[in-house]
């Protein structure tokens, strides 16, 4: 989750999919999101598309994770990450503040920036949560684990506690490095927040409705 590479932001599916009906969603995290050492079929976004898809919604996930990248670098990045049209964003950010031990008011505080600016956009939000490795102490762990609750509490957001709920501990859903999913990692992850990211999508739906 530490090492930078170039994010990919484009609509994943052809053209016909991309209609005026398609719901565009932006992945936008970390190295969790970009699929780190997977092929692009198998990153989180492809994988959650074809889930999607495969329950019958037209739906459109672009790639915007940069590995390495911390919630001060999603800030910076946002604007052009997250291309006019958008409808949704499943925010996935704070893994690599976690590992660097960056205090966690930085980390609330463009977490927030980041939140603000979608919402001025009209965009939905899912926040994916984090939780901080018990290494770092019990008054860090305290702070930093109680960003997202709060966040998504605050701003009225969908909220999944915690991005790798059903794989952290489990050697055969992650790589040698012992953080990035495997294939079947990113499967399980798919399938937990499924639900969620459902609800994401008719907050959408309710959006695009004709008002009286």
């Amino acid at each position: 989750m530490i090492l930078l590479a170039f994010p990919v932001v484009a609509w994943l599916g052809s053209p016909a999919q991309a209609a005026e009906h398609t719901i565009k969603i932006v992945a936008f995290g970390d190295s969790l999101t970009a699929g780190y050492q997977l092929p692009a079929s198998a990153a989180f976004p492809s994988q959650l598309e074809k889930a999607l898809k495969g329950r019958g919604i037209a739906v459109a996930i672009a790639n915007a994770g940069v590995s390495g990248d911390t919630s001060t670098g999603g800030l910076a990045r946002l604007d052009w990450s997250v291309p006019e049209g958008t409808d949704a964003v499943i925010l996935e950010l704070g893994a690599n503040d976690m590992l660097r031990g960056i205090d966690p008011k930085i980390t609330r505080n463009a977490l927030e920036e980041i939140v603000r600016r979608l919402k001025a956009r009209h965009i939905e939000v899912l926040l994916c949560g984090m939780r901080a490795q018990p290494n770092l102490g019990a008054d860090y762990a305290r702070a930093f684990d109680a960003i997202y609750p709060e966040l998504a509490a605050a701003n009225g957001l969908i909220f999944y506690p915690f991005f790798l709920d059903g794989i952290v501990t489990d050697s055969k859903l992650n790589q040698s490095d012992g953080m990035h999913p495997t294939e079947a990692g990113v499967a399980v992850i798919v399938e937990r927040i499924l639900p969620k990211v459902e609800d994401l999508i008719a907050r959408v739906r309710v959006k695009r409705e004709p008002k009286p």
